[in-house]
């Protein structure tokens, strides 16, 4: 029954968060279709921190190499590390606008190997998230999802 409070407070978190994202002007054109895979490795003490890289490609022809941050606080703790992350972006009509700070906002319980999966925002730009990994973790942090060149 908790989880289930906690699991709706999060979620009503990261859409007030959302909100707090750049307005990004109308465009001309359609959207294209960008994905990135990625890596990433961190660790939680009330502070959250993880660091990686990746690359996201799109369905126009581009890529590109992306250095990643994620960093946040709450009531977490634990060690992770993600090796085969993948990433589907929404609402993007130039590579570039994956580029950025996405809020983030999680409740997470793991130990060993582990599955998450989570959407961020910027904007009008989404990120859904899924991966595999090892490690521990347990807590409820937010923050940010940072895409960097």
């Amino acid at each position: 029954m908790k989880t289930t409070r906690i699991m709706k407070w999060v979620g009503a978190a990261v859409l007030c968060l959302a909100g707090w994202g750049s307005v990004t002007p109308a465009h001309a054109g359609p959207n294209i279709d960008c994905r990135m895979h990625f890596q990433l490795s961190g660790w939680s003490v009330f502070y959250k921190t993880a660091t990686g890289s990746g690359t996201v490609t799109c369905s126009n022809g581009q890529s590109m190499h992306v250095h990643i941050r994620a960093k946040g606080g709450g009531l977490t703790f634990g060690k992770t590390e993600v090796d085969d992350g993948r990433g589907s972006f929404t609402g993007v009509y130039n590579i570039h606008e994956v580029l950025g700070h996405y809020a983030a906002a999680e409740a997470h319980a793991g130990a060993q190997a582990s599955a998450d999966s989570q959407v961020l925002t910027k904007g009008n730009v989404g990120l859904a998230l899924s991966g595999r990994g090892r490690g521990w973790n347990i807590g409820i942090a937010f923050g940010a999802f940072i895409i960097e060149p």
